[in-house]
């Protein structure tokens, strides 16, 4: 069972109420994300907050953060609020199909929930934060197509297949990846996560590799210490 919360090294994430607990999935998207320029980030289903106060770390943009579970947005609140980053973070109620800004983003973030057919969590929740009956990788697309500006970039992490399924569909809606990260949980692994950038220009993807741990638990690789060591109270 998950613990009621999670320190970070700047801040900390209450996940009791939460139906999308801390993981390693945000973790690597928080600390690989391209925030590169950007001064308006969205983060969609944002859970615990994690990936919007990694991303309050790293840069001074401006970052919106959104979650459709009630509990959840609670959760997320009050991390936010609790945070050094608070007036920085603007948490909204809202699923990505309704929501809109004046002003378009420059990067948008999500660990989307990317199951289709795998068996179900009984508690309706979690398997609503992992399955995607209810954000859809259209519904991403079609969102980041409406809320991104001209040169900005659509960042999600998923597991592989899911993943090289939305690289085929992301083209259909005018986005092209122009970055991917392959993760093995194991040097003896299959790749398990992409971590995939998606823009509006079509180039030739840049692929990276990362491994999260030698072989033994807790055991990790130099490249999963560099990545974390700013967020990890223990690297």
């Amino acid at each position: 069972m998950a613990n009621n919360y999670f320190n970070f090294k700047q801040f900390k994430v209450n996940q009791q109420k939460s139906a999308f607990k801390v993981g390693t999935d945000g973790v690597l998207l928080g600390a690989y994300a391209d925030i590169t320029g950007a001064m308006r980030i969205l983060d969609i289903g944002t859970g615990t907050g994690l990936i919007a106060l990694m991303l309050a770390q790293r840069c001074n943009a401006q970052i919106v953060a959104i979650e459709s579970d009630h509990e959840s947005f609670l959760q997320s609140c009050e991390n936010i609020n609790s945070s050094r980053w608070c007036d920085r973070i603007r948490v909204e109620e809202s699923a990505l199909q309704e929501f809109n800004d004046v002003d378009k983003f420059d990067l948008i973030v999500t660990n989307p929930p990317y199951f289709s057919d795998s068996i179900r969590n009984p508690d309706q929740r979690k398997s609503s934060a992992r399955h995607n009956d209810t954000l859809t990788s259209a519904d991403v697309l079609v969102g980041a197509n409406r809320l991104l500006n001209e040169n900005g970039r659509l960042q999600l992490i998923m597991s592989y297949i899911e993943g090289n399924l939305l690289i085929a569909e992301a083209a259909g809606h005018g986005f092209y990846c122009r970055d991917i990260l392959k993760i093995k949980p194991l040097p003896t692994s299959e790749i398990r996560r992409l971590i995939l950038t998606f823009g509006r220009e079509s180039i030739i993807p840049t692929e990276k590799f990362l491994t999260i741990e030698h072989g033994k638990r807790h055991e990790f690789t130099k490249e999963y210490i560099n990545l974390t060591a700013d967020f990890y109270l223990n690297f």
